[in-house]
Parts: structure tokens; sequence; C-alpha cells
């Protein structure tokens, strides 16, 4: 059930030169579902990326249940002027918390003013422990901006890079700046296999993609993220939603998606099939991607989030940005820093992935997702 805006006042001091004259400033909550001022501000805002966007905040509320929230210091009758969205994740099995965003790469705070941001983490400090929360998690793109939140006594949890390839050069330049040997050898390999690319989001590409990410994902010794998931991306993303998949003659052999939200595109998610690694398939699509989102003004390819023990994902992504930046992911109190949501994966459950009949993989990846946001 939606719930209704509320406010929480907050003294906040004004500038230095009026610093006799504190101001009070109150703190708001609304549904970026439901209230047209979100969308708005997503759109002008030039931070806020597609895990911003109703759309995407729609797939999580349908898919996994999560009530999306904004807090803020515009009150309801103003424009909308900044807001920090979290989704309220509820699970018996790994409690209560604010995500900012689940399953999301990077999800910056559009604020302005520090001071504002701040009256924001505080009341949001204040009040995590009458609501239940385990803690509330916040993951900022700008260092300026990070390191602002951890001022505000948020400490980091983990280690992440974000990888991006600029579009504005030249096409030909963007190709040179490319690893040679990793993937600009690799690109003219694929196109001399003769290989077939389809793209869009139909019922068929679908299935050909998760029947690809499946495999992935055992291959890596974890359950898929349910297939409900990418069918309400789809249902909510509209044609901002791409699916590409390489077929060697009629056997799909590699696949991505990515999505874009006005001049930029980003990549979420992969999947092969590891016998036809030899075809180069995935850089090919990645290329494949760039080369039309540069024809459509796109500016930025956004690779999305790396963890620095992901070494073999890294070294990849490295090889098409090779000065990745970090994102800084917060998260108050800091004592849940300190304990992982889910305990590390053993060595026997990474045995009972790789071994499962892909019908109760599925079955798992449904059941556990929602509790992971």
């Amino acid at each position: 059930m939606n719930q209704p805006e509320r406010h929480l006042e907050h003294s906040a001091q004004a500038p230095a030169e009026n610093a006799q004259r504190p101001s009070s400033v109150v703190c708001y909550e609304l549904d970026p579902i439901r209230d047209p001022r979100w969308a708005a501000l997503v759109n002008h805002d030039a931070r806020a990326s597609v895990f911003h966007s109703v759309g995407w905040l729609q797939a999580l509320r349908d898919t996994y249940g999560y009530d999306p929230v904004v807090f803020t210091t515009s009150a309801p009758a103003e424009e909308l002027k900044n807001g920090v969205v979290f989704c309220r994740v509820r699970s018996v099995l790994t409690g209560r918390r604010l995500v900012s965003l689940p399953f999301s790469d990077h999800c910056e705070p559009l604020f302005a003013s520090d001071a504002d941001l701040a009256v924001v983490i505080r009341h949001l400090q204040e009040v995590f422990r009458q609501r239940g929360w385990k803690y509330f998690e916040v993951r900022a793109v700008s260092q300026a901006l990070g390191q602002s939140i951890q001022d505000s006594g948020c400490v980091p949890v983990g280690s992440y890079f974000l990888h991006t390839v600029n579009l504005r050069p030249a096409l030909n330049e963007i190709f040179r700046s490319l690893d040679r040997d990793s993937v600009q050898r690799r690109i003219e390999r694929a196109d001399r296999a003769g290989l077939i690319e389809k793209c869009g989001s139909s019922k068929e590409l679908l299935e050909d993609f998760y029947s690809l990410f499946v495999m992935t994902r055992r291959r890596h010794c974890v359950p898929p993220s349910p297939y409900a998931w990418f069918q309400n991306l789809i249902k909510c993303q509209g044609a901002a939603l791409q699916i590409r998949a390489a077929y060697k003659e009629n056997t799909p052999v590699a696949a991505i998606l990515t999505l874009r939200l006005k001049d930029v595109v980003y990549y979420k998610y992969g999947a092969s099939d590891a016998r036809f690694n030899r075809l180069a398939a995935t850089p090919w699509l990645f290329w494949r991607a760039i080369v039309e989102a540069k024809a459509s003004s796109v500016r930025e390819f956004d690779l999305g989030r790396t963890g620095a023990d992901e070494e073999g994902l890294l070294a990849f992504k490295n090889h098409w940005d090779s000065h990745p930046r970090p994102l800084f992911y917060l998260r108050y109190p800091a004592a849940s820093a300190m304990k992982p949501l889910v305990a590390p994966k053993s060595k026997i459950a990474e045995k009972i992935f790789a071994s499962m009949p892909e019908t109760l993989l599925r079955m798992v990846g449904r059941v556990i997702y929602r509790h992971l946001g």
C-alpha cells in the first residue's frame, strides 16, 4: 500500500554570513511512481540515470514488491528541486532496510546543495531505528557527493568501479582507443565468423537471452534473476530497453541487455554459451551497441558496476575503459557495513547450484532474489 507523503522538520544552519539567523528545513517523503514531479526532475537533471527512472522503479515494485520512496526538502506544492530515491526492502530472511537502489549499479542523490542533502541524511539517521530498518544504503557516483555523505556519518561498504566509454569522439577514434588484442582483434574475428545479430524485445529474443542467462549464472554457480524481472523491465522500459543477441547460424551464442535514458546507454546484463567463446560474440555485441548508440547521438556507454573482487569482469571492462571511476556505496549505521547481508557462497552451495536442474535453479532464483535487494 502506498504511504502518504510525510515530513519531519529539522534545524539547518544558515550560510556563514547569516549565521545568526538559523532557518528551518523540512524533509518530505513522496511516491516517485505516483508523483509526476519525480519524472520531471529525472528528465531535466543531468546526473539522473536510468536507475532513477519511473520505469525502473515500477519494474522493481512489480517484480519484488519493493516500495519506492523519495526523500526531499521540496514541499508538496513546490517544484521538486532535489531528492534521493530508495526502495523499502522488507524480508523475513534479511530484514528491513532502505536501499538506493536494489539491483541498480548506481543511483546518485540528486542534490545541488550539500546542506539540503545533509538534512535528508540526518533525518534518515534519526528515524531508521524507530522504523525498524537494519540500515540505509546510498550508491553515489561523484566523489564529492560520496565524501559529503561519508562526512555525515555513513561508512563505505564494498569496493566497486564504474566503467564508461565516451562516445563524443569520431567512431574510428573510439575503436582505436580500445585494447588492440582483447577488443579490436576479437571484434574483427567475430566479423569474419559470420555472426548474425538480432535486436529488440520480442518474446522470442527474451527467451533466447534468458536461456543463455541461466546457462551463464549456472557457470558462475549462482541462481538467475527471475524471468518475471526481465518481462517487467520490457513492459516498464518500453523502447528504452534492447536485447541484442548473436547467432551462429540458428544457435544463440551470446546476448546483452541495454537500457537508455536521454543520451546515455547502459549495459546491464550479459550472457553467453561458453562453447562458442572462440567466436568473440560478446565484444562484438558491445561494439554493435556502441555503433548504434553513436549514430543516435548518445554521448556515453555505461558499462555498469564491477566489484573489485570480480577479476575476470574487471579485466574485460578495463580493455574498454582503462581508467574506471570508483563508486561510493555508503551505509548507516557503521555496524551494518561490517556484516555481509548474505553469507558468502560456500563450495557446497556452488556445487549444488552448478549441478541443479534448470527448472529448479530458476525456481530458486524466483524465491531468493526479493530477499537480496
